[in-house]
């Protein structure tokens, strides 16, 4: 893969270009949709409930959107590109490893509107980012790897299975409202009092733990806290990044048979 490094990028900024192809807005879409999203979130909690700050919506909607992307993307990385599967000899692998690089430039991107706008939303509450803010970049990485081990996965399975993309569609939606992306671990503490069990399966849930870590790591007095369902859930970001590179290696032998 080192050796074909050239093609990594390429693959990388042609999916780039390809995304805001004919757009007015461009990049700015990839800063808008999580902006509006967390708009919407906000306004539905006033209404639901009280209690989650807006700083939190705002940190877990655009960190949803980056893995989300990336399942979308690797999903489709290697249906998409049947003709250059099918012609020229390459490490597959590139395939989903291009999607996840093209999504976390995105994000990083996307952080030059994310983080002035927490700053004033954070001034605004007579406060500032957290010591811990250098913290973020870790969980960036550890975000990106899971990703990646998500694009790898479904990327194989779909070229197998194409009910894979009806599937994931589906479980994403379930997946959004069971991590605390427009919500905090406070306030799911204080809805599932009397199912402490509920919690405990709440910090298993990977993204619940890298949403943890972003906002532990930006907003003062946001401690990550680590029970012992969290480091599962901590864990389970390496195992799911073997899984999906594993299968997938195992599985691109066929690749160009079944395209």
């Amino acid at each position: 893969m080192y050796a074909r490094r050239e093609l990594l990028w390429n693959l990388t900024t042609r999916e780039l270009k390809q995304r805001y192809k004919g757009s007015v807005l461009g990049f700015l879409w990839s800063v808008l949709t999580p902006l509006f999203m967390a708009a919407i979130y906000v306004v539905f909690l006033r209404l639901l409930a009280r209690g989650v700050p807006m700083t939190d919506i705002l940190i877990g909607v655009f960190a949803w959107q980056y893995t989300t992307q990336c399942v979308l993307g690797g999903m489709t990385c290697v249906t998409g590109n049947a003709s250059l599967v099918k012609k020229v000899a390459f490490p597959r692998e590139i395939l989903p490893l291009s999607q996840v690089a093209a999504n976390g430039i995105g994000y990083l991107l996307s952080l030059l509107v994310q983080f002035p706008v927490l700053a004033v939303l954070l001034w605004r509450l007579d406060s500032g980012f957290a010591a811990t803010w250098p913290l973020f970049a870790f969980w960036v990485l550890w975000q990106t790897l899971f990703n990646l081990g998500l694009a790898y996965l479904v990327g194989a399975l779909n070229v197998y299975f194409r009910d894979t993309q009806h599937l994931v569609g589906v479980l994403l939606s379930a997946w959004f409202f069971l991590s605390p992306v427009m919500y905090n671990m406070a306030f799911a503490r204080n809805l599932a009092a009397s199912w402490p069990w509920a919690v405990d399966l709440l910090y298993a849930n990977p993204m619940a733990v890298v949403l943890n870590g972003y906002r532990a790591a930006l907003l003062p007095g946001a401690g990550a806290g680590f029970p012992p369902a969290a480091w599962v859930g901590f864990g389970l970001v390496p195992a799911m990044l073997l899984l999906g590179a594993g299968l997938y290696r195992r599985l691109q032998k066929n690749f160009a048979d079944l395209l």
